[in-house]
């Protein structure tokens, strides 16, 4: 399976996703769910042929990342959905996937076998699985963040926040559990659990940060507002600990993560 064949994968899971995403607005849970489930089976199959066809795990190039983004992003989406059955957020995540899936299509990258000793280890595709779902549950509470800000802007009812707070709360423990993956093949890969480089730096600063909000909410049940901001600046610094540090003069050639700037 050549990444040639992304476009046709991709196009028939968004048509299942819209689809899906339309039968949520109406109401049809059980089409909803099937149809968005289809969508997902599909995009997973190229993952696993491409897989198959690298022999290794497509997680190597940004591109490779985005392309479990795309998938995990829906999937976030329709568990959010069948568990409190907002029938936005599946329209939300097909739209936030497509981008994903638009920026792959517009600027493919390389995607051969080739595949860097430190990357080798068993601990390598774990862990970006799991913080590539992280990333996603992070993603659809700072949906729920902007909505209750600027849509809803009355910060939302009991009910919503705790929606923000059951998201965040998934999506920090899986970082948490990436975190943890992520030293074990540090340590068989470099002979250290960390290094304080900028990548590890950044996790700790955005890993801190959710926890801030964590703690807002327990602790500061009327700065609703305020626990939200932190929130989407959690997000920010989410975006900076997965791609913006490849742009810092800082881990230009220092840094051990440099390998996913090909």
């Amino acid at each position: 399976m050549s990444w040639d064949w992304f476009i046709y994968f991709a196009i028939a899971s968004v048509l299942f996703w819209i689809i899906g995403s339309w039968n949520a607005f109406k109401e049809f849970k059980i089409r909803a769910c099937t149809f968005t489930f289809i969508g997902l089976l599909v995009f997973g199959t190229f993952i696993v042929l491409l897989w198959y066809s690298l022999e290794r795990p497509p997680l190597r190039t940004m591109g490779e990342t985005r392309l479990w983004y795309s998938f995990f992003l829906p999937f976030a989406g329709l568990i959010t959905y069948m568990r409190w059955r907002y029938k936005w957020i599946l329209g939300f995540s097909t739209i936030l996937s497509v981008v994903f899936i638009c920026v792959n299509i517009l600027k493919p990258e390389i995607h051969n076998k080739a595949l860097m000793p430190a990357l080798q280890s068993p601990w390598f595709a774990p862990h970006v699985i799991i913080y590539m779902f992280a990333y996603a549950m992070l993603g659809a509470s700072a949906i729920m963040g902007i909505y209750l800000l600027w849509i809803k802007k009355n910060q939302g009812d009991v009910k919503e926040m705790a929606l923000c707070d059951n998201l965040v709360y998934v999506g920090l423990s899986f970082m948490t559990l990436g975190m943890l993956t992520g030293a074990l093949w540090a340590k068989e890969a470099w002979g250290h659990y960390w290094s304080w480089d900028p990548k590890e730096t950044w996790a700790a600063v955005t890993w801190f940060s959710y926890l801030t909000y964590i703690h807002m909410r327990i602790g500061m049940h009327n700065k609703r507002k305020a626990s939200l901001y932190v929130l989407l600046l959690s997000f920010v610094f989410l975006q900076m600990c997965w791609w913006g540090i490849n742009y810092l003069p800082s881990a230009q050639g220092s840094s051990i993560h440099t390998y996913n700037m090909n």
